[in-house]
């Protein structure tokens, strides 16, 4: 089995789209998106070209894929407005009324409406397994979007073929044991997980940043991981790896490797988002 994270922060984009290669080919939430403001500004030229970019790497590989999970209704993880890119494919989907807030409810019943025009397998996958082949798919059910259910709710992945895999989603650090515990029982190899929101101290307060990092040490302590790749909400702060050193410590203490998607894909790590200020000011 092998994993390609496609899109990530890291890589200069909104997105968390991973591929997944074994008997079959697994494609997990693919799209991608700027920050609308940050530092007060908008999206800089560079990153406007970094996320057509990106789309066309994830259209490319939704056309290979054969099974696509879309784990929850943010437009940094779906996308509805190019449907027909699903024709022909298996979709397991975030269940669209069941633990889910009002925003993404009407979302996905937007998206589903859109999909009726193509011809494409739908089944909602929430708590669900599915086996193609020598693959198995488990899907957790859902989870907080964060530290309440205020954004909603998400599925977290587990894919198993030879080597072991768990996708976090946007649990924005594993804050809540409810998430944490999927990750537990899975016990993956490698696991790409959403840290911790930390460029937004307001909205993520001191104790739910202290216990994420109490959990994600649980994670490394207490599972088979090699890998854990922390992105995706972490890697929107120029300063991320110094507010997580101590996870760093305790992973080389522990034998496991930490990473952003850019250092496990081998490409040169581009917080863009982060830099939108230096981009801007570099302009005139």
């Amino acid at each position: 089995m092998m994993i390609f994270p496609v899109a990530f922060d890291s890589m200069g984009v909104r997105s968390m789209t991973t591929a997944v290669h074994s008997e079959i080919r697994i494609l997990i939430d693919p799209s991608v998106s700027l920050a609308p403001y940050r530092y007060g500004l908008p999206p800089h030229k560079v990153e406007v070209e970094r996320m057509k970019q990106k789309w066309e790497e994830i259209k490319k590989e939704i056309s290979l894929s054969d099974v696509v999970i879309i784990t929850h209704y943010h437009y940094d993880h779906h996308n509805p407005n190019e449907v027909d890119l699903f024709e022909g494919k298996k979709l397991l989907l975030k269940n669209p009324k069941e633990k889910i807030n009002k925003s993404q409810m009407k979302r996905s019943a937007y998206f589903l409406e859109k999909l009726k025009k193509i011809e494409v397998e739908i089944d909602f996958c929430d708590n669900k397994h599915y086996e193609f082949e020598n693959t198995l798919i488990e899907i957790s059910w859902p989870v907080f979007h964060g530290i309440n259910d205020k954004l909603g709710f998400v599925l977290e992945i587990y894919v198993a073929s030879k080597k072991t895999f768990l996708f976090s989603s946007d649990v924005e650090g594993v804050a809540n044991e409810d998430q944490l515990r999927f990750m537990l029982e899975k016990d993956a190899e490698i696991v790409f997980l959403d840290g911790p929101m930390t460029y937004m101290p307001h909205k993520y307060p001191q104790e739910f940043f202290t216990k994420s990092i109490e959990n994600v040490k649980k994670l490394i302590e207490k599972t088979q991981v090699e890998k854990l790749v922390i992105d995706h909400h972490t890697t929107r702060d120029l300063a991320w790896r110094k507010k997580i050193s101590e996870i760093f410590k305790f992973g080389e203490e522990n034998g496991v490797k930490i990473l952003s998607a850019a250092e496990f894909a081998g490409v040169e790590e581009e917080l863009l988002e982060a830099k939108r200020k230096e981009l801007w000011s570099s302009s005139f």
